[in-house]
């Protein structure tokens, strides 16, 4: 574990205190050292893992992150939501960014495959840029070469289906590519994967750069515009640009990088990441969910605040909800905005509003604006939210003052009986911000709904609105005894 985060948000006397408050309910002081360095961890580094179709990209990120969860087809095409995955190596732990789907049809092989390694590369502290090295470098994977040496990330190269000695020769030709030692894997076996994993760990940064929250003093805050398309992200950007006359600052990295926007709302600068539709990019007009979700993920992870739009003529679907879903799995804060609010007939709203209570439950405490980007109807209600939900996403909490409140919380709802058992917590800290992540230690396993009741109550006493919360429950089997996580 990174030293540096080892006391998470504490202070040295909190963690000082708070050691000795878990010493005497009899827990094991190394594993609560890791719980707090766990849940108190920066932003992970982010490893893209970019190549031609069918060399074996997603089969290689199910072997990093040690389960079968990217897609894995023999036909190209294969489209799905999820990009990103955490993953742990020799006690250091990562995200993932896969890009194995592909649409040769909409956009031709090279441009999908060049779109798909710049959107990735944009996040990444390293990439792994797989090619088969059975074929050889052909000339997309030459094509990959010029844009990573362009965008300057550290470069770990793998050679991949490489099941025997036999192959080790094809592996070092592509020596030729001038990115340093090719590493011999078979990703379907898992040959070689440790020695590239090792590599990996190398090139990526202990701690990366803060990519949200560590921004220089006076540098804007980070937005990003995210819904599905044609959701009215364009209008909304645009509407607000014209508005406030803006500085369009033009920050160019690869060849079709995003645009990142500089606009000045309320008094104060914020930089809106460019995700998919902010500027016209005719090449990918055309291009499928997968693209949409790439950028969404690039957008997201490059952003300290997800302002989410929403159709409101049309029915909450399950892409909105993905959309949602990956925002709060990557602990962004969160504002909901409903566009096109000015053409809802009374009907439409009415179910509206029941679908939003239904629907739109798992962020129910995200501030929510309705807006028209068409006729620019309540913009200003858009920076207070932003503020209140970057607010909420910083606060911190004192252990002192968490453990009154949970000592108090338990006494007045105590745990259900089960088994004969009634679990407590015992006591716990906010590990860390940006968003707020607890540790509790505990009696006994405490219960899914228990712990949502938990949440609800944190929220009612120290605000949290516009952040998700993460909560880590650890448990002391018996006092003394090697606790577990659960």
């Amino acid at each position: 574990m990174n030293d540096q985060h080892d006391h998470g948000a504490l202070g040295d006397a909190e963690y000082a205190e708070f050691m000795e408050l878990a010493a005497e309910e009899g827990f094991d002081l190394e594993d609560v050292e890791g719980a707090i360095a766990e849940a108190g961890h920066g932003p992970l580094p982010v490893l893209a893992v970019v190549g031609r179709p069918n060399v074996g990209k997603s089969t290689l990120v199910n072997r990093i992150i040690g389960r079968r969860e990217a897609v894995v087809e023999d036909k190209p095409g294969v489209t799905r939501d999820r990009v990103t995955y955490e993953a742990e190596w020799a006690g250091r732990r990562f995200k993932v960014v896969d890009t194995g789907g592909w649409e040769q049809d909409v956009l031709g092989l090279d441009a999908s495959v060049a779109a798909q390694a710049e959107y990735a590369i944009q996040t990444a502290d390293a990439v792994v840029f797989v090619v088969d090295a059975k074929v050889g470098a052909t000339d997309t994977d030459e094509a990959v070469v010029k844009l990573l040496r362009k965008a300057g990330k550290p470069v770990v190269l793998c050679a991949n289906k490489v099941d025997g000695q036999s192959g080790e020769s094809d592996a070092a030709a592509l020596w030729s590519l001038g990115l340093g030692m090719p590493h011999p894997v078979s990703s379907l076996h898992g040959r070689g994967t440790g020695d590239m994993l090792d590599a990996v760990l190398e090139a990526l940064p202990e701690a990366p750069e803060q990519t949200f929250g560590g921004t220089p003093v006076g540098g804007p805050r980070r937005i990003a515009l995210i819904g599905r398309p044609n959701v009215g992200k364009s209008s909304l950007l645009n509407k607000v640009a014209k508005e406030e006359r803006v500085v369009v600052n033009e920050l160019a990295g690869t060849t079709r990088d995003p645009v990142d926007e500089l606009i000045e709302l309320g008094g104060v600068t914020w930089k809106f990441i460019d995700t998919a539709g902010i500027r016209k990019k005719v090449h990918l007009q055309t291009g499928s969910d997968y693209y949409a979700s790439l950028r969404t993920a690039a957008a997201v992870e490059k952003a300290e605040v997800a302002v989410i739009l929403i159709d409101t003529t049309e029915k909450i679907s399950v892409q909105d909800q993905r959309i949602i879903t990956m925002a709060v799995e990557a602990g962004r804060a969160i504002v909901i905005a409903y566009n096109k609010w000015d053409e809802l007939d009374e009907e439409r709203r009415y179910y509206l509003e029941r679908e939003i209570e239904t629907e739109m439950q798992q962020v129910s405490w995200a501030p929510r604006v309705n807006v028209s980007a068409k006729t620019g109807r309540h913009m200003e209600k858009l920076v207070p939210a932003i503020e209140t939900a970057l607010a909420g996403w910083e606060t911190r909490v004192p252990t002192g003052r968490l453990n009154a409140f949970l000592g108090e919380v338990v006494a007045a709802h105590p745990h259900p009986i089960r088994g004969g058992k009634q679990p407590r917590i015992l006591f716990g800290t906010q590990a860390g911000s940006k968003p707020p992540r607890f540790v509790l230690f505990a009696s006994g396993f405490l219960e899914h709904g228990y712990r949502r009741f938990i949440e609800r109550r944190l929220r009612e006493e120290f605000g949290f609105d516009g952040t998700p919360i993460h909560i880590s429950v650890r448990v002391r089997e018996k006092r003394g005894a090697q606790y577990k996580k659960k």
